[in-house]
């Protein structure tokens, strides 16, 4: 298959990605300040290495940056481009409505100086009604060159050719609710060392801006466009040693992001492919706490996420970061040349 992209397409979206880190770049050195006025420090878990101590009160909810550069960069390429489409508002509602749910509960982290914000119940409850919302609403929508529930099977073809389920919409739904929650999870547990989470979603941001211009869907390539620009400007004051965290207002809403682009292509089953990292990093938690309950207090790894393990076996953080970006950078080329050459 030869792969042909259309270069005003290609123009917009690289125009996107400078908008999106542009913005900032401008923003951060009004933000960070601000935030430090506003005592909105991060709050450091005391069972957590001992090393991160140091980093309590750096300020926390860095995320509303690249949200707003990104988001406001999209709406740039939209206009440039003459259309959104549903495809690329449905990632921005799930994208926003997870950062809004982070906000609130970073908000009260703060307000309570302490590690606790929204109970896991009021979480978990506005989650799964955003992601009903824009199961439905993905589910209703059908567009040129998709179909309603549709999933396609790994490596199986290219976008016109691959293995496919057409799940109906009381399949559909539920099925997407997991994945959406599952996925979030995932992306939230890998924000905990600095420039970690930034640097594997701008790696996947990046493989879905190829996959929707490849795919001809530059909706979805637009909005991967804007939050890849937007998590590059932020790594430029989260690496080693961070000067702001995004907190769960961005976690969450990378994680909707994630989840959003992946039903919209119909990727579902590459997740776990691109976004090994996130799926390990949840696998890693389960089988420490099953462990630890099994077993009355031993643990299977020094420390969960797995990303800590790592760390308490020496390694810095910046070779953690550097490694498991190399990694999703790897798993993301494999999913590319499956969802697009692969006959």
């Amino acid at each position: 298959m030869e792969l042909v992209i259309d270069i005003n397409n290609l123009a917009i979206v690289f125009l996107t990605i400078g908008i999106a880190f542009t913005l900032t770049v401008l923003m951060a050195p009004g933000f960070i300040p601000m935030l430090h006025r506003f005592k909105f420090g991060q709050e450091v878990r005391e069972e957590g290495p001992q090393s991160h101590l140091k980093k309590q009160g750096t300020p926390t909810m860095g995320g509303i940056m690249f949200l707003i550069s990104g988001a406001a960069a999209a709406v740039m390429g939209f206009i440039a481009f003459g259309q959104a489409g549903n495809d690329a508002l449905q990632v921005l509602f799930l994208m926003i409505g997870f950062g809004a749910v982070g906000f609130a509960d970073d908000f009260l982290k703060i307000k309570k100086h302490n590690t606790d914000g929204l109970k896991p119940k009021q979480k978990l409850i506005l989650q799964l009604l955003i992601a009903l919302i824009f199961s439905v609403w993905a589910f209703y929508s059908v567009e040129e060159g998709h179909s309603q529930g549709r999933v396609y099977i790994p490596f199986t073809g290219n976008h016109d050719t691959a293995l496919y389920i057409d799940l109906p919409v009381w399949l559909f739904v539920p099925f997407v609710i997991f994945v959406i929650l599952g996925t979030d999870n995932g992306v939230n547990f890998t924000d905990g060392l600095d420039g970690l989470n930034g640097s594997v979603t701008a790696v996947v941001a990046g493989f879905f801006m190829m996959l929707g211009l490849a795919n001809k869907t530059p909706g979805l390539s637009i909005v991967a466009a804007g939050i890849l620009g937007g998590l590059l400007g932020y790594l430029l004051f989260n690496v080693f040693p961070a000067k702001v965290f995004m907190g769960d207002t961005g976690s969450l809403a990378l994680g909707g992001f994630v989840a959003a682009a992946g039903v919209v292509s119909g990727m579902e089953l590459y997740i776990p492919i691109f976004g090994f990292i996130y799926m390990i990093e949840v696998i890693s938690v389960i089988i420490q706490v099953t462990y630890f309950k099994k077993t009355h207090g031993k643990r299977f790894f020094k420390m969960a996420p797995i990303h800590h393990h790592f760390e308490l076996l020496g390694n810095s953080e910046t070779r953690i970061a550097a490694a498991f970006t190399i990694v999703t950078m790897l798993l993301s080329a494999v999913s590319f040349l499956g969802a697009v050459y692969i006959r």
